[in-house]
């Protein structure tokens, strides 16, 4: 049996939770999200805490999962999640004009990226990317995305990449 599945969740004052038969709603300051519920696995509110357990013992797979995703449920609509890029480059550059974020790359276009519904992106400078959201999987898709446009690449590191990433620079060909 999965020890974090085991973990009771805590729930902050300002957070609410509905059940229904196959469905959890969360709801907080930020926003609400909501997730199904697998067949194996009961949910319980008790006073202040959200207790998942295990109905049916083949189900053990996702009663970890389950109490995971409905932590990061509780700490989304409550404090939300962020994620930081940083642009490394000569020209590197982003902006923000409306729901879209411009990124100058090193192409001969620029890249548009439209930011999805609930995602908020802040530019404290030209190079450094912030991406904020209240569902923790959408933030980090969003932050892969558009990683992806330019991965660090390891001659010289220029690129889009995490702020807490660290790029092992090879050594360059010897002659």
């Amino acid at each position: 049996m999965s020890r974090i599945g085991k973990a009771p969740i805590a729930l902050p004052a300002k957070v609410e939770v509905t059940l229904t038969a196959d469905q959890v709603t969360v709801k907080g300051p930020l926003g609400s999200l909501s997730h199904p519920i697998d067949k194996g696995v009961a949910v319980e509110k008790n006073g202040d805490t959200l207790v998942v357990s295990l109905k049916d013992p083949m189900a053990g797979a996702v009663f970890g999962t389950t109490r995971a995703l409905l932590a990061n449920m509780v700490k989304g609509v409550a404090q939300g999640f962020e994620r930081k890029l940083t642009l490394v480059g000569v020209g590197f550059r982003a902006q923000l004009s409306g729901n879209a974020l411009n990124l100058s790359l090193g192409f001969s276009h620029p890249v548009v990226h439209k930011l999805p519904e609930g995602i908020k992106a802040e530019l404290p400078q030209q190079t450094e990317i912030i991406i904020k959201g209240i569902d923790k999987q959408v933030v980090g898709q969003v932050a892969a995305d558009i990683r992806a446009y330019r991965p660090p690449e390891p001659y010289k590191g220029k690129g889009v990449r995490y702020a807490d990433e660290r790029v092992i620079l090879k050594e360059t060909k010897k002659k």
